[in-house]
């Protein structure tokens, strides 16, 4: 019997992949509250990452936190990498519901204490506590899709779940201004906790009724399989990883970076499955790829709207327009790739790939509109719709087939590592090109330098992804647990 075949022998009827295969439908009877409830929580932490992105700048001058404005960003992300590693083991002993209502409570309360904060170090830690149960509640839905429906709707399932992102992409700015211009920044926080609690109580019941727990935990066999020290390990070290880059000094950017890198590395080792530094055939591969689509799509957006105001003198219109359109791009790429899904590794593979090569082509186009005098800017609206769409083909595709390669008693740990994976390159990518703008900048050199090498990086990244999509075809499908 081949490793596939045992896997699919080890799944429980109803669970990964055993699912009614009459069902033709996420919204069939079976399916149809966790679909709602899964794509409805999804849609209130995009609309949250959206719009406190809009309201930011208004909390951190109103609390005086300019000085430190990065952090309202980056506490939410590095907590967002402590909550996915214990909320995707705990759903491998215990089943999924309990820490997905665990996560949706502590996103609220982090919600709520942002709304009361009366300083800016209060208004971070909130930042912390919302990332924490981000990090939980992404982990779990994409756990959640993997244990309970059958392998021919799951990638129409992840389409549902990148749609879920559109609308607040659309919306989200807007009504997050609207919101503090009139009533006050505070209540862009207090609007979202009803609809959380909603979400929850919608889902919670469907997880508990659909999926069955994993196999019991084993006892820790020292620091190196303790999951809470090795998530703190890795979380500090990307923290001190990206205050290194942050610096001024070469000197102290290197020490920091070695520093923090060791750290980090130590750290990830002992979250995720075994072979996934070297990105190991099946799914440690998976996870490897979605660390660099991530790193290569969020790297790119996240100095687009810079490059177009300091290099271009766009206003924020037309790069909002850009980013906006790049978000429909990935829904429409998702959606197409569910929709030529065969369920073949070789097919996701090559979809894999293929997404890769055309999100590279966007980010190509992007640096030439800003980087080219001679090319009209408003082209790199037209090459960020090209990096979403291979984007959304690339994800869905990829995620597919991790998930289809985990054995049910790993889900928990391997859709916390790509949770985990999206999180770290998109931190990381963001951190290393304000680094090289700073070194550079303070070197003598000019941002454009700076935004050439950056971009050059993502697209590398991206090119790397579609050579390590070739590892999935030959991958075992068996995983076992790193702690």
């Amino acid at each position: 019997m081949s490793n596939e075949d045992e896997a699919s022998a080890a799944r429980p009827p109803g669970g990964h992949g055993g699912a009614d295969e009459s069902t033709r439908s996420v919204f069939a009877r079976r399916y149809r509250a966790l679909s709602s409830g899964v794509i409805m929580t999804v849609g209130v932490v995009a609309f949250e990452s959206l719009g406190v992105a809009t309201v930011l700048p208004v909390v951190a001058r109103e609390l005086g936190g300019l000085g430190s404005f990065g952090w309202g960003l980056s506490a939410l992300m590095l907590a967002n990498i402590v909550g996915a590693v214990l909320a995707g083991r705990a759903a491998d002993r215990n089943g999924p519901a309990a820490p997905f209502a665990v996560s949706i409570v502590v996103f609220a309360a982090g919600c709520l204490l942002a709304a009361v904060s009366p300083s800016w170090p209060v208004f971070t830690t909130a930042r912390a506590v919302q990332g924490f149960g981000v990090g939980g509640v992404m982990a779990i839905a994409f756990m959640s899709i993997g244990a309970t429906y059958p392998e021919r709707l799951q990638p129409r399932m992840y389409a549902l779940l990148s749609s879920a992102w559109s609308i607040p992409a659309l919306a989200g700015p807007p009504i997050g201004g609207l919101v503090a211009e009139t009533i006050g920044w505070p209540w862009v926080f207090v609007g979202i906790v009803p609809i959380a609690v909603g979400a929850a109580l919608l889902t919670t019941p469907a997880m508990r009724g659909l999926v069955e727990a994993g196999a019991p935990a084993e006892p820790a066999r020292g620091w190196r399989h303790n999951v809470v020290l090795n998530s703190v390990l890795l979380t500090v070290g990307t923290a001190v990883l990206l205050l290194a880059l942050e610096a001024g000094s070469a000197l102290l950017v290197v020490a920091g970076a070695v520093v923090g890198l060791l750290l980090a590395v130590v750290g990830l080792r002992h979250v995720t499955p075994p072979g996934t530094l070297v990105a190991r055939r099946g799914v440690a591969s998976g996870i490897v790829v979605r660390a660099g689509l991530c790193g290569a799509y969020f790297g790119t957006e996240a100095f687009l709207p810079l490059g177009m105001s300091e290099l271009r003198g766009v206003g924020t219109t037309l790069s909002g327009l850009g980013l906006a359109v790049g978000a429909l791009t990935w829904v429409g790429g998702s959606f197409w790739q569910a929709t030529m899904d065969g369920g073949k590794t070789r097919d996701r593979s090559r979809a894999t790939a293929l997404g890769s090569l055309v999100l590279a082509v966007g980010s190509v186009v992007v640096a030439m509109a800003i980087l080219v005098q001679a090319v009209p800017a408003v082209l790199a609206v037209v090459g960020w719709a090209i990096g979403g769409l291979g984007m959304g083909i690339a994800v869905n595709a990829s995620t597919s087939e991790t998930m289809r390669l985990a054995t049910p008693e790993s889900l928990g740990l391997v859709s916390s590592s790509l949770q985990l994976a999206q999180t770290l390159a998109t931190a990381l990518l963001a951190g290393l090109g304000g680094g090289l703008i700073s070194l550079i900048t303070a070197g003598g050199g000019t941002m454009s330098t700076a935004l050439l090498l950056t971009f050059a990086l993502t697209v590398v990244i991206a090119l790397g992804s579609a050579i390590v999509a070739g590892r999935f075809r030959t991958g075992s499908e068996e995983v076992v647990p790193a702690v």
